[in-house]
C-alpha cells in the first residue's frame, strides 16, 4: 500500500547560526530560496548568543505572535538543532508546544542529528521532498526524546559520559573542520583516557557496576557523525538505549572500533534499554558528561534520563533508507554534503 501524504508545510522560521562550521551566506541565501519557493510565508532569524534559537522558536510559536510557524528548520550544528528542539519544547517538561515540525540544514561540524534522521541524502534533496511533502522521499514522523533530570532540558541525540565528553575537550585545540575534527580528537583523548568508576542502572536494575571508559544513552545511533555506539537504538519505540563500554575494552581502541561499527560485538560492551537509565560516578568525584555535543560543567555525580516518548515532530527519510544506510558502516571522514 502507498505510503499516505505527510501535510506539507507552509509556514516556516529558518533559525541560522552564523557562527557554525560550515554556514556561509551563500548557503543560507540556497535554504532561504528552497522556502520561499514552495511555502506561503517564510521568517529567517540569525542567531547572536548562546540561547538565541530557543529564544526565537518560543517567540515564533507564543500565542500572541499571530500565525505560527508549522516548519522550523536549524541551519548550523548539533549544538543549534539543540536550541531550536529546546523551543519546540515546553519547559521542564518535555511535552509539545505547537505543531511546528523541525527540519535540518547540516551545516556543524558532527552533524550527527541530521545523520540520524536523513542518513547520507544531500540537505538540499532532503529540504526540497519536506517542502512539497513528497511520501516517497520524506516523512512527518514523531520521536522520543530524553530529558535530563539534573537540568530539565530535552536530550535529542544522546548523553554521553567519560570517554566522548573529554573528546569535547580536546576537540577545541583542533583547526581542522567537519568530521575531521572529532576523527583527530577521540584518538587523542582516549590515548590519555583513565576509566572512571561508575554504576548504570536502567528502571532501577543494575546494568554495569566497576570501572567505565564511558556510557552512552540516547537516541541517536552515531556520535559525532561517525562512531558508532548504538547500533539498534530506534527513534520511536518509546525507550531510550544505553552503551556502557568498560575497561575490559582500551580507551584507545574505541574509536577504531566505534568507527568500523564493531565496538557492539567486545566483550566488556553491555547494552540496555528502558524508560529512565542513571548513570553515577561511584567515588564521589563529579561525572564528566554531555548531550546533544555540549560539555556539561557541573558538579553532580550522576546524570539521568528519562524518555518523552514521541515528545517531537521531526521529517526524516523514510525508515527504510534510514536503516539500510546505517547498516553499511561509517561514513567518509567528510560526512553528509553541507553544499
Amino acid at each position: 500500500m502507498p505510503t499516505a501524504a505527510s501535510p506539507a508545510p507552509r509556514r516556516a522560521l529558518v533559525v541560522v547560526n552564523p557562527t557554525a562550521g560550515t554556514v556561509r551566506p551563500d548557503l543560507v541565501e540556497q535554504v532561504v530560496r528552497l522556502c520561499r519557493g514552495r511555502l506561503e510565508t517564510v521568517e529567517v532569524h540569525r542567531t547572536t548568543h548562546r540561547g538565541c534559537a530557543t529564544e526565537a522558536v518560543r517567540a515564533a510559536l507564543a500565542p500572541a505572535a499571530g500565525l505560527a510557524p508549522d516548519l522550523v528548520v536549524a541551519v548550523g550544528g548539533d549544538g543549534t538543532v539543540h536550541e531550536v528542539v529546546e523551543g519546540l519544547t515546553a519547559k521542564d517538561t518535555g511535552q509539545q508546544r505547537a505543531r511546528a515540525a523541525l527540519a535540518i540544514v547540516p551545516a556543524g561540524t558532527g552533524n550527527s542529528d541530521y545523520r540520524m534522521l536523513w542518513a547520507d541524502r544531500p540537505w538540499p534533496e532532503s529540504l526540497a521532498a519536506t517542502l512539497a511533502g513528497t511520501p516517497e522521499k520524506a516523512r512527518l514522523r514523531r520521536i522520543d526524546l530524553g530529558f535530563l533530570v539534573e537540568t530539565g532540558k530535552p536530550v535529542l541525540l544522546g548523553a554521553c559520559s567519560g570517554l566522548i565528553a573529554e573528546g569535547l575537550i580536546t576537540a577545541r585545540a583542533i583547526t581542522a573542520a567537519g568530521r575531521e575534527k572529532y576523527a583527530r580528537a577521540l584518538p587523542d583523548a582516549a590515548a590519555a583516557f583513565t576509566p572512571y568508576p561508575g554504576r548504570v542502572t536502567v528502571d532501577g536494575e543494575l546494568l554495569h557496576e566497576g570501572p567505565t571508559v564511558l556510557a552512552n544513552v540516547g537516541g541517536g545511533r552515531y556520535r559525532g557523525g561517525q562512531y558508532l555506539v548504538l547500533p539498534d537504538s530506534e527513534l520511536d519505540d518509546g525507550l531510550l538505549d544505553v552503551c556502557v563500554v568498560g575497561a575490559e575494552v582500551p580507551a584507545a581502541e574505541v574509536p577504531r572500533l566505534a568507527r568500523e561499527g564493531l565496538l557492539a560485538e567486545r566483550p566488556g560492551v553491555v547494552h540496555g534499554r528502558g524508560r529512565r537509565i542513571a548513570v553515577e560516578r561511584s567515588d564521589g568525584h563529579p561525572l564528566r558528561f554531555e548531550h546533544d555535543g555540549e560539555l556539561q560543567c557541573l558538579n553532580w555525580t550522576s546524570m539521568t534520563v528519562e524518555v518523552l516518548p514521541g515528545a517531537l515532530a521531526v521529517w526524516s527519510a523514510p525508515e527504510e533508507e534510514v536503516k539500510r544506510v546505517h547498516t553499511q558502516g561509517a561514513v567518509p571522514l567528510g560526512g553528509v554534503a553541507a553544499t
